[in-house]
């Protein structure tokens, strides 16, 4: 049995659970609050960051990167031609690259800005830090996000999928990142038709049904984010 350790509106817990749903698997999701440092948590995971996936008895699985890795290698041929992961050297170093990049550069300098400031924030006990945004952080992001948005639509114009002619981790990656900041209307979806089309078409698999219910007490999600045609 599988159990996913996550956060809703974590970024990496919703690549985590997008991969899960793409390959069928049922599994248990505990919601942790990573600024609460539950010991029972940081037992599994020392850095107290989400997601954390464990099967049955086995030991922690750290990170969506990682996640991704084990869920390919131990499921992935159940999905044959449909894999995520590409069976050609330079086509899977194109979709790590492009997982690295929206994993690490896009969540450093957009996701991670917007759903600290707009999401957490609202749950984080202000003792600990939570509150009112900071208007300085979201105009930064605002500003990061078009860049990004940009060579998402050059990546979809100039392929089928981001990272080639078929859907591979990467654009669940993408999807994810994106679809955190989409909740809170913060994604200038006018920048480039290329990325609009592209991200239609990713979040009206089934497997972004679990995502699409999420909600945020007491902050509504923006007109789009359930709308499969914008």
């Amino acid at each position: 049995m599988l159990k996913l350790h996550h956060h809703p509106f974590s970024p990496a817990s919703r690549f985590a659970r997008l991969m899960l749903s793409e390959h069928d698997c049922k599994a248990d999701f505990v919601v942790e609050r990573p600024w609460e440092r539950h010991q029972e948590f940081l037992a599994l995971n020392p850095a107290g960051t989400v997601p954390v996936l464990v099967e049955n008895d086995g030991p922690p699985i750290v990170g969506a990167e990682v996640i991704m890795e084990y869920i390919d290698e131990t499921r992935g041929y159940a999905l044959a031609e449909r894999a995520l992961m590409p069976k050609h050297p330079e086509a899977r170093a194109e979709m790590r690259r492009l997982v690295h990049w929206f994993e690490r550069k896009f969540h450093d300098e957009v996701t991670n800005y917007f759903v600290h400031e707009r999401i957490y924030k609202l749950e984080i006990p202000s003792s600990r830090g939570g509150g009112a945004p900071d208007s300085q952080i979201l105009r930064a992001a605002r500003a990061n996000i078009r860049h990004h948005i940009r060579y998402i639509g050059w990546l979809a114009g100039s392929r089928n999928w981001l990272a080639g002619d078929k859907i591979t981790f990467a654009d669940l990656s993408a999807a994810a990142q994106l679809s955190a900041i989409d909740y809170i209307g913060e994604v200038p979806w006018d920048v480039d038709p290329h990325a609009t089309a592209w991200y239609a078409r990713v979040k009206s698999r089934p497997s972004f049904r679990g995502l699409l219910a999420d909600r945020v007490t007491g902050l509504p999600a923006s007109p789009s984010y359930a709308d499969l045609d914008f």
